[in-house]
């Protein structure tokens, strides 16, 4: 399955700095997941996991959404060729786990910049990142079962563990539409920007931690990722490695030179 080299890519990558910028690119589709989509995204969040000089990475969409969720009229056309959308369904959370999985797997930080409504897929992506800002005017709605499906993309695995499997479940079972604000006040978001300034609001956020300690970042994500599948004593063990491992970086050393010296370290993620 590959794209037409003379159409727009259908996921743009944009490296500056340290940092990795991901542009789902369907803004007419309000960046409905279909296939192509799915395979296209996977194959960026690979290639900025792979490259050392990316040290962040910011997912947002084209123009007015983040993401509408899976492409429902591609899983009509498969119903209407192959009598369910079993198979094609199928196929598609192939992809799209990958790009969860890698995600957060990725030994740097991945932050979220939901610039509009993200529903079904669109959520689960959203909630997958390590931080999640939204413009004032994001809206965030779980959507599968309003379509007789069962959630997918990592959803049931994350929304739990940030709400609570009971609001999960009642979410998931109604659909009901969340404000950014109201998102933020149940902690799905991090922030909140003005709609007007967001994708420079969320650049210049991500952009930080693209110049921070990249070596700590990465150790912390995975700490924070697997405490709770541990004992105390395991997970500060886990921490003793980590923070020894991070001792002897160069990062650690500038870090340490510049608190002393009362001023603002400079990071080469080394």
């Amino acid at each position: 399955m590959s794209q037409d080299p003379n159409q727009e890519p259908l996921v743009r990558l944009d490296v500056s700095g340290g940092l990795a910028v991901v542009t789902l690119n369907r803004p007419r589709a309000y960046n409905a997941i279909n296939l192509l989509l799915a395979e296209s995204l996977v194959d960026i969040l690979i290639r900025c996991d792979e490259d050392r000089q990316v040290r962040a990475v910011l997912v947002t969409g084209a123009g007015p959404a983040f993401c509408s969720g899976g492409d429902i009229r591609q899983m009509q056309e498969y119903v209407a060729r192959d009598g369910d959308g079993g198979r094609f369904l199928k196929s598609l959370t192939v992809y799209l786990h990958a790009a969860i999985t890698t995600i957060s797997h990725m030994q740097k930080p991945v932050v979220m910049a939901v610039n509009g409504p993200a529903a079904g897929a669109g959520f689960s992506l959203a909630i997958a990142g390590d931080l999640l800002l939204a413009a004032e005017t994001a809206t965030f709605t779980v959507a599968y079962t309003a379509i007789a499906l069962s959630p997918d993309g990592g959803s049931t695995f994350h929304l739990p563990r940030l709400i609570g499997p009971k609001l999960a479940f009642e979410l998931a079972s109604s659909n009901r539409r969340l404000s950014a604000t109201e998102a933020r006040d149940l902690r799905i978001v991090s922030k909140v920007f003005a709609a007007d300034q967001f994708l420079a609001e969320a650049t210049a956020y991500a952009s930080a931690l693209a110049c921070g300690p990249t070596e700590a970042l990465s150790r912390a994500k995975r700490l924070i990722a697997t405490g709770t599948e541990n004992t105390l004593e395991t997970q500060m063990e886990y921490e003793r490695q980590a923070i020894g491992a991070c001792g002897r970086t160069a990062d650690f050393k500038v870090g340490v030179t510049a608190f002393l010296e009362k001023r603002v370290a400079t990071y080469h993620g080394r």
